[in-house]
């Protein structure tokens, strides 16, 4: 399926994503672009979307898939990229929302320069990050979102080195608002969005993304895979304001972490050790206590 091309009236009117993309079937990207659509309310924000699968939903030239302004970007400019494009839209007096769209490649590797600048100086943008834990659309390779002991096409014995904590680096810029988001959640994904459009400066939002095709996991089982990695610890959501203020969304409830390893073949590896992986949760999960109760956000 194709779709007609796009004018910049037709832009301003159409939904984000529309028919004809080029998104996988389980791909946690889609969710979030239908989301991100409902949760602004029929706003149709400026995307600025560097090198990633993202970028390629669009479709080929000069049809697009996406029904919204939206600029490809560089690997590693997405953050300048948006900034530009926000800084003009404030000179003309117009309240628009510009809004990177990026994967894991842009945001824990390539592009940290470009928006740790965009945070440091505190530019009005929303920065997104679908993370699906891999370079997914150059053949899969390993990011520093990769968990350890992950296979990918370039670590074929298991990643050996933890992932990156994204959100403390981000919380260590005191930026307005940084939240992470499931797509098994849809309320708590629905107001952190809102929560964040609400608000001024640089907001950061993480959504972990299945990836079927890199997982190696069946394109059935997406969403219920995000809701077991919350609810067995691996993947918190929480809020974080101004860098210091925590608040935890939704805590583990017992689910065991072999429940989410077991549908994934990407975990099948020489080097995957459980126990230390439920070790690295347990510390993780402590450092949030710890902070939420220390440094508690404003109630809702």
């Amino acid at each position: 399926m194709t779709t007609a091309p796009v004018t910049p009236h037709e832009a301003r009117c159409d939904g984000i994503l529309r028919p004809g993309n080029t998104n996988c079937a389980g791909c946690g990207m889609s969710i979030g672009l239908q989301w991100l659509e409902q949760a602004l309310e029929g706003e149709r924000p400026t995307l600025c979307i560097p090198a990633c699968c993202g970028i390629v939903t669009a479709g080929t030239f000069p049809t697009s898939a996406y029904g919204v302004p939206t600029v490809a970007c560089t690997f590693a400019s997405a953050a300048s990229v948006a900034t530009g494009v926000s800084s003009v839209y404030a000179m003309n007096g117009e309240d628009e929302l510009t809004v990177c769209w990026t994967g894991d490649g842009g945001t824990y590797d390539i592009g940290v320069a470009t928006w740790s600048a965009a945070a440091e100086r505190n530019e009005d943008l929303l920065y997104i990050c679908y993370d699906n834990e891999i370079y997914g659309n150059t053949g899969g390779q390993r990011s520093s979102a990769t968990p350890q002991g992950v296979k990918t096409s370039t670590t074929s014995e298991g990643k050996l080195e933890p992932k990156k904590d994204i959100m403390a680096l981000v919380a260590a810029h005191r930026v307005p608002y940084a939240a992470t988001l499931s797509v098994a959640h849809r309320d708590d994904f629905m107001r952190k969005v809102k929560t964040a459009r609400q608000m001024k400066g640089f907001r950061f939002l993480l959504m972990l993304s299945p990836c079927p095709t890199g997982w190696k996991s069946e394109p059935g089982d997406s969403v219920d895979l995000i809701d077991t990695a919350v609810r067995c610890g691996l993947f918190p959501l929480y809020e974080v304001y101004g860098g210091r203020r925590y608040r935890i969304n939704a805590r583990p409830d017992g689910t065991p972490l072999e429940d989410y390893i077991k549908r994934q073949r990407r975990y099948r590896s020489a080097t995957l050790d459980l126990d230390a992986l439920q070790a690295q949760i347990r510390e993780n999960w402590a450092h949030l206590e710890t902070m939420a109760r220390a440094f508690p956000a404003p109630e809702l």
